[in-house]
């Protein structure tokens, strides 16, 4: 029998499975409120990226990531999540409000697909082509609500175009100190909850062979898989119609299903907005996909080395820090 009375103990470790989303530089700008029945999420807007993000716009996407990890954490808990999202027209940072009821069973896809929330990482080197890319592809793109997003998986011969874009974006950044200072804030030794910790970054000689990537301070001198000269991974892009908070919050929760549908199938994933920040750089992937929509954010899909050890897991807010249970 299913149980029927949420205790806050079932709430709080779905929280911390779901708080291993993703989010711009580790920046994690959430913050959920544990209320009777209802989990309430907000967008913390102390933890957003001020010159990287201006638009406030990743901020948005990477709530609504969190948000999917916390309802697939919560039915592999054998709780079916009810998401009224935007319930309070006067509260901006309130974004979503989830009531939960039981479920007769859990389904072992519901099992796995929350197991893929840990394994998931972000994997910022070269990969290697995906395998089995014709059948799964449709399999992905089946996955995608199409009112939450249009997913469209970029053509090789785009490579060339999105590597200029890639570049653009870092050339018109090249003289912004207040953004350079962020980043190198975001990716320092010292911070111990959120950011991005230098082993989880790609090294110079390691940048060089992926050309579609942000560029983050390079601190180490690995040379980590010099068997990949260049990287072969798809590039994946997801954008919506406009960019009303309503769109970005559903586009978050579509990059969720996108990465742990490429988690499970065995691969290798890295989200890339930079493209995205900037006005210049976002026309060029907007034209891309012939002006249908607007670009929010791209995803490589590829294979590491199948004997590569498992990199350490980004470090994240303890859940007492990130959720208050009233």
């Amino acid at each position: 029998m299913p149980q029927t009375m949420l205790d806050s103990g079932v709430i709080k470790a779905a929280v911390l499975l779901a708080c291993r989303a993703p989010s711009v530089h580790n920046s994690q700008p959430w913050r959920w409120v544990s209320e009777g029945s209802v989990l309430q999420l907000f967008v913390d807007p102390l933890r957003r990226m001020h010159h990287a993000d201006r638009s406030g716009r990743e901020a948005i996407i990477s709530c609504g990531t969190v948000l999917d990890h916390l309802r697939i954490a919560m039915l592999a808990a054998g709780w079916q999540a009810h998401i009224d999202r935007f319930p309070n027209p006067n509260n901006t940072y309130h974004l979503a409000s989830m009531e939960f009821r039981p479920v007769e069973f859990v389904t072992e896809a519901q099992r796995r697909r929350a197991e893929a929330i840990l394994q998931r990482r972000t994997d910022r080197l070269p990969l290697g082509r995906p395998t089995h890319w014709e059948s799964f592809e449709p399999v992905l793109l089946n996955s995608i609500d199409e009112s939450a997003a249009m997913l469209d998986v970029l053509p090789d011969e785009m490579r060339p175009q999105l590597a200029r874009a890639s570049q653009l974006s870092e050339a018109l950044r090249r003289d912004d100190a207040t953004y350079h200072a962020e980043l190198q804030w975001w990716t320092s030794d010292f911070v111990l909850y959120e950011g991005v910790p230098p082993d989880a970054l790609a090294s110079a000689a390691e940048q060089q062979r992926v050309d579609v990537a942000r560029h983050f301070p390079s601190r180490a001198v690995s040379d980590r898989r010099t068997e990949m000269a260049v990287d072969l991974s798809k590039i994946l892009l997801l954008s919506t119609e406009a960019d009303t908070r309503a769109e970005l919050l559903r586009c978050g929760e579509a990059l969720s299903t996108v990465l742990l549908e490429c988690t499970m199938a065995g691969m290798a994933t890295c989200t890339l907005t930079h493209l995205i920040e900037l006005d210049d750089s976002r026309g060029i992937i907007r034209k891309l996909i012939g002006e249908r929509g607007e670009p929010q954010v791209l995803i490589r899909v590829g294979i590491a080395p199948p004997m590569e050890v498992l990199p350490a897991a980004t470090p994240r807010w303890p859940v007492d820090n990130v959720l208050e249970i009233r």
